[in-house]
């Protein structure tokens, strides 16, 4: 299955795995799944570390791009539809970056990890 991970979860994967459910990082460990990053969450990170909102041991560029590798997660850019589909969505969240993700994990045909309960008011597939 294609799993897409919000930007909390990818972070919260390396910092403090136990706020994950056990079924959560059962899929996340799986290597039959396939876990992707959204180059939104990229760019939410690289925003909130330069805000000073967000501490990181490195440079978001080498932490993002580090830990993606060293867990084989797959990248997924942004497209055009992605951003059509993000601006069409309902305005349940206020926040671009996770309605960005809620239009490529609909799009994508994903199913969208987060504990974000907003999200939880759009049509999208997510584990919890």
């Amino acid at each position: 299955m294609k799993y897409l991970l919000d930007t909390h979860c990818f972070l919260w994967w390396f910092t403090e795995p136990e706020r994950l459910s056990a079924n959560t990082s059962a899929v996340i460990r799986n290597q039959k799944n396939q876990i992707y990053l959204s180059a939104a969450s990229s760019w939410e990170i690289s925003i909130k570390h330069r805000l000073g909102k967000l501490p990181l041991p490195i440079a978001p560029f080498e932490y993002v791009i580090s830990r993606m590798n060293s867990c084989d997660f797959a990248h997924l850019p942004i497209n055009h539809q992605h951003a059509l589909l993000a601006g069409s969505l309902p305005l349940h969240h206020h926040d671009p970056f996770d309605r960005m993700l809620i239009a490529q994990a609909v799009f994508e045909k994903m199913t969208l990890i987060t504990v974000d309960s907003k999200i939880q008011l759009y049509d999208v597939d997510i584990l919890s």
